[in-house]
Order: C-alpha cells, then sequence, then structure tokens
C-alpha cells in the first residue's frame, strides 16, 4: 500500500499543480482582455463562453437541493461578471475602432444579434434592451439583493442560538462529537455564504448598470468617430454604431439576466430543500382544492364574450385533470411509504433485538477517554491506536498469547481530562492528565524549582510533577526526564494488563495456544486431559502462572511439567507451584538484571512464624494456612518499610521464601506491591550470580 501510495501521489500533485496553473493562467487571460487588443473570432468565442457559463450556473441553481451545495456561487459571479466585462471592453474597442466596415466588423455573434433579435431596426433593439435592463437592474436583482441581505443578517443573528442547540444535543448524548463538529462546520460554511451572497448580489447590479453605461458610451462615441474620423453621415454613423452598440449591450445582457435570475434562485430558495421543481411545482400541485377553484374561474374567463375561448379552456381541463390525478398519486405514495415505514419498523425491531444481544457483550479490555484527552489523543493521526497494537505485540513475545484487543472509545460520563481501564466491563485504574503538561517523575529525588504541580505517577506510585511543557529545557537542564501525556497513559495501561494477566487468559485464547502445538505434544495433551485433568483446570494452571507475570512462552515446557505431576496432584495451586520450580531457568533469566539476581530474603522470625502457621494432613501436604491476623498486620507493616527503602533507590530485587510459605507470602505482599515477584529458594536457578540486599527481620 505504501509502494502505491509512492507512486501514485506525486501523479496526483502534478495533475492538481497543472490544473490550479490552468485556472490561474484563465484568470490572467480575462484581465488582459482589458487591455490587449484581440481580433473578432476570439470575441466570438468569448461571449459563446459567457452564454455557456450563465447557462451552465442557472441549471446547477436548479438542481441543487441546498443553496450551500453550491457555496462557490459568489466566486463564481465575480468571475462571470469580470469576464462579461472584460468582453465589454474588447468589443468596445472593435467596435470604435472598426465599426464602419458594417456589422460584422465585432464579430459574427453580436452582428447575428443585431439582425435577428432586433430586425435589423436599431430603434427596437434599443427598445428591448432598455426593457432588458430594467427587467434585469429593477426587478430581478434588486429584489435578490434585498432577500440575500435580509438572509445574511438573520443568518448571523441565529449563529448563537444554532450553536447553543448542538451543544445542547452534544451534552444530551443525542449526537456524538464528530456529528456535532459536522454541525458546526456547516453552520460556519452557512453564515460564510449567505454574508458572501450580501456582497455577490452587488456585482450583478453593477453589471447591469455598467452594460447600460457601456452601451450609451458605444452609441455616442460611434457617432462620434463615425461622422469625423470616417466621413459617414449622421443617419449613416447613427444606423451602423446604434445596431453595433445595442447587439453588443444584448449579448452581454442575456448572460448577466440569466446570472441574476441564477442568484435570486439560489438566495430565494432559503431553508426548502430539494430541486427548484420539487419545491416549486411540489407545492403548487399539492391542493387539489385550489387547482380546482383556479380551473373554475378559466371556465369563467373562457365564457365571457370577447375573450378567446381555446387557451382558458384549455387550462381549465389541465388543471382538472392534475388536481383529480393528485389525490390518488398522493394516496398511491402514502400507501407506498407506509409500506417503507412498516419494513423499516421490522428492521429496526430486528436490529433492536441484535442490538441488545450487541450490548451484553463486553469488552475484555478497554480504555475510555474523557472529552478533552479524547479530541487529543483519537485524532492524532492514529499514534495511540499504533502504539498501542505495538504494545499487544510485546505482550505477546513476552508472555506467550496473545491480549485481547484494547477498544479505545471517549465517554461523556468521565471528566475532561480523565481516563480509565475496564477489563471485562469493571473498572480496575483511572487516572487523570494535564493538557499542556508533561510528567518529570522524580521518585526520591528533588523536585525541580518549577511552577507545576506535585502527583504520584499513576503506573507505579512513585513522586512526579506536571510541569508545562513550555519548561522542558529547564527540566533537562535540572538532569530530569520529562515524559509526554501519551507515554504516561501508555505506561499506565501496560502496567495494568500486567496486574491483571490471570483475567485476560480465555479459555479460547487457551484453545488457541493449543492448536499451534505440534502432533506430539498434542498427544501429550490427550494423556493429561482427560484423564487426569479438565481443561479448565489446565486453564486454571496457566491463569496462576499469568497471575504472577510468569511467562507461557515454553507452552511445552508447561504441558511437560502438568504432564508430570497430575497424576499424583489435584490441586491447581500444587501443580503451579511443582511447575514454577522446573520453570526455575526462565523465571530467573527474566528476573535477573545484567545477569545478577538481586533479592531480598525473609529473616529467620518470619520464616518460622509462616512455617508454623501452615496446617498439614496426614500425608505432610499442606491444606489450611492459619495465622493471628496481627501477625500479618506486623509482616505488611515492616515488609512495607523494607521494600519501599530499595525500591526508591531504583533497585529491580525479588523477595525469597520457603517453598511452602511462597503463595502466602505472595498473597500478602501482592496487595501492598503487585509487581514485586515472590520466589521459594528452590526457584532459585543453578549457576546464576545471586546478590543479597537483606532480610526482613
Amino acid at each position: 500500500m505504501a509502494h502505491q501510495d509512492a507512486l501514485t501521489g506525486p501523479a496526483t500533485v502534478i495533475q492538481k499543480s497543472g490544473r490550479d496553473i490552468g485556472f490561474a493562467v484563465g484568470i490572467i487571460g480575462i484581465l488582459s482582455v482589458l487591455f490587449l487588443p484581440i481580433p473578432a473570432f476570439v470575441i466570438d468565442l468569448g461571449l459563446a463562453l459567457s452564454i455557456a457559463l450563465s447557462v451552465l450556473i442557472l441549471m446547477v441553481a436548479l438542481w441543487i437541493q441546498k443553496p450551500l451545495e453550491f457555496s462557490s456561487f459568489p466566486t463564481i459571479l465575480l468571475i462571470a461578471t469580470m469576464l462579461r466585462l472584460s468582453l465589454n471592453v474588447a468589443t468596445t474597442r472593435v467596435i470604435l475602432a472598426h465599426g464602419n466596415e458594417g456589422t460584422h466588423a465585432a464579430g459574427y455573434i453580436i452582428d447575428g444579434f443585431s439582425r435577428f433579435v432586433i430586425g435589423g431596426d436599431f430603434v427596437i433593439g434599443l427598445i428591448v434592451f432598455i426593457i432588458l435592463v430594467t427587467v434585469n437592474f429593477i426587478v430581478i436583482t434588486k429584489g435578490a439583493t434585498r432577500i440575500a441581505e435580509v438572509g445574511a443578517r438573520f443568518t448571523l443573528d441565529a449563529i448563537p442560538g444554532k450553536q447553543m442547540a448542538i451543544d445542547a444535543d452534544l451534552s444530551a448524548g443525542l449526537i456524538d462529537a464528530k456529528e456535532a463538529q459536522h454541525r458546526r462546520g456547516e453552520l460556519e460554511e452557512e453564515s460564510s455564504f449567505f454574508g458572501a451572497m450580501d456582497g455577490a448580489s452587488k456585482f450583478v447590479r453593477g453589471d447591469a448598470i455598467a452594460g447600460l453605461i457601456i452601451t450609451a458610451v458605444n452609441i455616442l462615441g460611434g457617432i462620434i468617430i463615425g461622422v469625423t474620423r470616417h466621413g459617414l453621415s449622421l443617419a449613416e454613423s447613427s444606423d451602423v454604431f446604434v445596431k453595433l452598440a445595442v447587439g453588443d449591450g444584448l449579448v452581454t445582457q442575456i448572460p448577466a439576466l440569466i446570472v441574476s435570475l441564477a442568484a435570486g434562485l439560489l438566495v430565494s430558495k432559503g431553508g426548502t430543500r430539494g430541486t427548484a421543481e420539487q419545491a416549486i411545482l411540489g407545492q403548487l400541485g399539492h391542493y387539489p382544492r385550489a387547482l380546482f377553484v383556479a380551473s373554475f374561474l378559466m371556465v369563467i374567463l373562457a365564457l365571457v364574450p370577447g375573450l378567446p375561448f381555446l387557451p382558458f379552456a384549455l387550462l381549465a381541463g389541465l388543471m382538472s385533470f392534475v388536481g383529480y390525478t393528485i389525490p390518488k398519486r398522493i394516496a398511491e405514495r402514502a400507501a407506498a411509504a407506509e409500506e417503507v415505514r412498516a419494513m423499516e419498523a421490522e428492521e429496526a425491531a430486528q436490529d433492536s433485538q441484535e442490538t441488545i444481544k450487541d450490548s451484553l457483550k463486553i469488552c475484555e479490555i478497554e480504555l475510555r477517554l474523557g472529552k478533552q484527552l479524547a479530541s487529543e489523543m483519537l485524532s492524532s493521526h492514529g499514534e495511540l491506536a499504533h502504539r498501542v497494537s505495538k504494545m499487544r505485540k510485546k505482550f505477546a513475545v513476552e508472555y506467550g498469547f496473545i491480549v485481547p484487543e484494547i477498544k479505545l472509545s471517549d465517554s461523556l460520563t468521565l471528566p475532561p481530562k480523565a481516563y480509565e481501564f475496564r477489563i471485562h466491563g469493571t473498572v480496575v485504574a483511572s487516572g487523570e492528565m494535564r493538557p499542556g503538561s508533561m510528567l518529570v517523575v522524580v521518585g526520591e529525588g528533588k523536585m525541580p524549582d518549577l511552577p507545576g504541580e506535585e502527583v504520584r505517577e499513576p503506573a507505579f506510585g512513585v513522586k512526579a510533577m506536571w510541569v508545562s511543557e513550555n519548561y522542558a529545557n529547564e527540566v533537562k537542564r535540572e538532569g530530569l526526564h520529562p515524559v509526554d501525556r501519551m507515554s504516561v497513559l501508555l505506561t499506565h495501561l501496560s502496567e495494568t494488563i500486567r496486574k491483571n494477566l490471570g483475567q485476560l487468559l480465555s479459555y479460547k485464547d487457551m484453545r488457541a495456544l493449543l492448536d499451534r502445538l505440534g502432533p506430539e505434544y498434542k498427544k501429550l495433551l490427550d494423556e493429561i486431559c482427560p484423564a487426569h485433568m479438565s481443561l479448565s483446570s489446565l486453564q486454571a494452571v496457566l491463569r496462576l502462572l499469568l497471575a504472577e507475570r510468569v511467562s507461557i512462552r515454553n507452552l511445552h515446557l508447561i504441558l511437560e511439567v502438568v504432564a508430570e505431576i497430575a497424576p499424583h496432584v489435584r490441586r491447581a495451586e500444587q501443580i503451579v507451584e511443582h511447575v514454577r520450580m522446573r520453570m526455575a531457568q526462565q523465571i530467573c533469566g527474566d528476573l535477573a538484571d545484567g545477569g545478577v539476581l538481586k533479592m531480598l530474603r525473609l529473616g529467620n522470625r518470619w520464616d518460622l512464624a509462616f512455617h508454623e502457621s501452615l496446617r498439614r494432613d496426614a500425608k505432610g501436604e499442606v491444606v489450611e494456612f492459619d495465622i493471628d491476623p496481627r501477625l500479618i498486620e506486623d509482616f505488611a507493616s515492616e515488609a512495607s518499610g523494607a521494600i519501599r527503602t530499595r525500591l526508591d533507590q531504583e533497585q529491580n530485587f525479588v523477595l525469597v521464601t520457603s517453598p511452602d510459605a511462597r503463595p502466602y507470602v505472595r498473597m500478602i505482599i501482592e496487595r501492598i506491591f503487585p509487581a514485586l515477584p515472590v520466589l521459594s529458594h528452590v526457584e532459585i536457578a543453578r549457576g546464576l550470580e545471586v546478590k543479597a540486599l537483606g532480610t526482613i527481620s
């Protein structure tokens, strides 16, 4: 895909650049016509282009559904007006310079209009031209200008209320943030469009005035030049130059009238949706009684003496026919609409049932963000989703199974700057960000002498401080490393997943792991299950390992150990202890720092206390852990102080105890330090360098 984009990207840029250059050249060409003399055949081409462009604008104005679909109309109107005015200047230059040669001197289009439209009589042409200018200037342009002014004023006045309505719908949950953003964009476009139309209507009005002045100048200047320069009589000069001037005026005023009509249709459309045909004919023909009354009036006019019978009779018959057929069509449409509504209701009922079923499905892992955080992180070009995907790959390599998909969503119920992690629909961790800030992790060091907010780092609980991003250089000069907000969020998410690995291994995930085993290990699995244990018990073993952050990537080794011990032991906890002992090399290798395993031991006092609390059966196996609650409190307090001191020194170490007491020591320690590994003496791999940090005593 990247290779394909690399191939298609430059071609697209070149094509777009070429179109931009062509458009700019066209604008420069229009401006050049104002100053440079051009031949008659180019004038014919320009006049034809002006007529075609005006007709195209009118057709688009007729068929758009709403005015905003033609939001570029003010710009197009300016270009079309400038094109007509530049052609007016060019034709004026040609008429005054070569008008004595005849009516074809300014091109065949002007000659054709002077012959066909005005019938060769310049008086008729002058009257027609004045009527066209009057219709355009006084009726259409003036009305469209007034509508545009009122529409712009009311649209701008209504913006605050519409924005409040959008915010209210968003707060009520009726629309999402994306839909609210789309509506705000439409609102901005609407205000800009009607504001631009208010000014663009002045182009049409000015064009009509300019056309009238240019025609008068052509007539007066042509007569003077014909008499004084070319030796024509006053009658001959008037006949030639008035025809040319009026023909030129008609050629330019007809497109101007068409564009004025398009502008009037556009601004008068208002809030009506649908094409002009649907808006006008649909509403006029929607009332049969009105058609019958109008038909009756046409019949009366047809019977009045002195008035022609046929036109009024035809109109009366047509209106009666339409009025008769409309109720049938309305009934047919109503029946069709009712059928569609019934089908939609049935589909909605089915969708509702499916939606209810879908609502029972709970995401295994979900990251929910407040409104402000979501707008910042979910829209940052997919960076958050990409980094979450990389995190899942890392977990797969490290722990031997694929962590479920992490759903990223926004929530209106959360504070704008807050976030939370959910596992199986339950909130397991949460936090809050500071927009525009970065987190400086200090630990037991000195806080930077900068303005900020002292907090605890959300993933590990160490001392930290939110500092404005503007102080990044000052923080680095003090030897500290600022962390961006997304990294803080992802670190917290990663640590939360590690704490809940045991819950995330589903039965489906376990079956997928077992299905990838080779044929020999599948035979071994058949020997274990269900003869000695069920698949659910095997899943419990794997979950207990993951709960203590022991990787199950060596699944074949785990199965071999389980096959050894399963015929003799039934409890999953006992099987796990045996598996851990056989996986000592992997466990210690993952925990060692530079080949050295640092460990903190339980002192003799606590070894003895835990040993005396274990109750055994006749076979010597531990069946119960019975310890005085006050001893648990004392141990937790003493262990917390010793462990916290070494953690503040940023040392990675493990807690080592006796094999029988290990599960119970871990049960107490994980409440205080979930990430601290607890090993037994028999889990220390042979040949590994061990460094003792002290004892809890």
